[in-house]
């Protein structure tokens, strides 16, 4: 059984760590989008209060599961 809890926190990690760096990204590169898609229209930027809102709580749970991972 150990080693299924140790994935566990690894996949803590790695998904807490993409929800962080994933939003920075959306959120240094918040700029108007053409999509192809739809015929030249133009994509909405990423709200601000929620981009800063899930960075905030994928930094919890990587650091959460990095901190799991330490501990055992």
């Amino acid at each position: 059984m150990e080693f299924y809890d140790e994935v566990l926190r690894e996949l803590l990690v790695a998904m807490g760590a993409a929800l962080f760096v994933g939003n920075l990204l959306a959120l240094l590169r918040r700029r108007t989008v053409t999509s192809p898609e739809q015929d030249g229209h133009e994509l909405q930027r990423a709200p601000v209060g929620r981009t800063v809102a899930f960075m905030a709580l994928g930094f919890v749970v990587a650091f959460w599961g990095l901190a799991s991972l330490l501990a055992s």
